[in-house]
């Protein structure tokens, strides 16, 4: 790369992608696990903050990952991940700034304040949720009658705030999608009826909502190896679940809209 691409690289900064999300079970470390390879593997930069330091679960995802490649000699390699807490924003802003095209950041589930800074610093935040009211009361409440939607719940004041934030510091905006993850328990009524909320209240507070990942076995089963769904060829006794899953993860990353195309090697985009 010419100094002058490397500059200009630089100049733009990465996109910064923040997984968000104050209850825990919603898949928010698998997905932001899926996403980091999936962007290392179209042959882009990416480094990852784990900002919760207790569980540390995206970590030790991809130190799994790292671990299982060398005791079998395979060429899985995995984007540069490091574990911050409250307190360590210095870090995470010297990340940012490390000239990676990518950074994803994994936030805690539960309020903390380097989770409510890494927002204000994201150019695109996803929220997974399961397919659920008792999730869906994380952004909005509704009336128990008519399930019309009432009114914005905390964490979509947080998020707001935090928008708020980025805009006065740099002008800047947060793309929020909610990614509904769906769970096989529930009966099609109720997941019509949170459908319903979620679109409603998409409009009033600005969100997108997209369509996110099912209640597989195998992402448990994957976590071990830290394998992903596009590491099929080393899944051993891959189903017609593990392909559907695949096609789950693409059309999550295609929804998400990134816009990062152009940074990728043209070989690789194509």
């Amino acid at each position: 790369m010419s100094t002058e691409a490397t500059v200009a690289k630089a100049a733009r900064g990465p996109h910064v992608i923040v997984l968000g999300n104050e209850k825990g079970g919603s898949g928010k470390s698998t997905t932001a696990v899926h996403i980091a390879m999936a962007l290392q593997s179209a042959g882009l930069s990416v480094a990852v903050a784990d900002c919760d330091h207790r569980q540390k679960t995206t970590a030790r995802y991809l130190e799994n990952r790292l671990n299982w490649a060398k005791r079998h000699d395979l060429p899985l390699e995995a984007p540069a991940v490091a574990v911050m807490q409250d307190g360590e924003m210095a870090r995470l802003d010297e990340m940012i700034a490390g000239g990676f095209d990518a950074v994803v950041i994994d936030t805690p589930g539960r309020d903390s304040e380097i989770g409510r800074e890494a927002i204000a610093r994201a150019d695109t935040l996803v929220t997974p949720i399961n397919d659920s009211f008792v999730d869906f009361d994380l952004l909005g409440q509704v009336d128990a009658d008519s399930f019309k939607v009432t009114k914005p719940s905390f964490y979509a004041e947080l998020v707001w705030k935090a928008r708020q934030k980025r805009a006065r510091t740099d002008g800047g905006s947060v793309d929020w999608v909610v990614l509904r993850n769906r769970l096989s328990s529930l009966e099609a009524r109720n997941r019509r009826r949170v459908g319903t909320a979620l679109e409603e209240l998409s409009k009033r507070i600005g969100f997108r909502v997209a369509p996110g990942l099912s209640e597989r076995v195998i992402y448990r089963e994957l976590f071990p190896k830290g394998l992903t769904l596009l590491d099929m060829s080393y899944v051993k006794d891959a189903s017609m679940s593990h392909v559907a899953a695949r096609a789950e993860l693409r059309e999550l990353i295609a929804a998400l809209e990134l816009p990062l195309a152009d940074r990728a090697p043209r070989e690789v985009a194509a």
